[in-house]
């Protein structure tokens, strides 16, 4: 099971790479889901490093629906989808 530090992790605001992030993993946030999403902008994340690098985005979903995405960057580059939930709340490791 991935796990964040036991430490406050401050968000930060999307930048265009986390946009880029989120969009590679959009077909298994779909599937995963069983929704399409016609909305899917990056707003806050955040990183942990580890070998490579965890992500926790919040991902707007239209109207006041969001997403929280678990997402790891390995060293080399390539991305992959661990875990999505629909959350309102603020952006937490789950």
């Amino acid at each position: 099971m991935l796990k964040f530090l036991e430490v406050t992790l401050r968000f930060q605001e999307a930048a265009p790479e986390t946009q880029k992030i989120c969009d590679e993993v959009k077909p298994d946030v779909e599937k995963e889901t069983g929704k399409k999403y016609g909305v899917y902008s990056a707003r806050w994340y955040r990183s942990q490093v580890v070998s490579g690098m965890n992500f926790l985005i919040k991902v707007h979903v239209g109207k006041s629906h969001y997403l929280h995405l678990i997402v790891y960057r390995n060293l080399s580059g390539e991305v992959k989808f661990k875990r999505v939930k629909e959350a309102e709340e603020p952006l937490e490791p789950f």
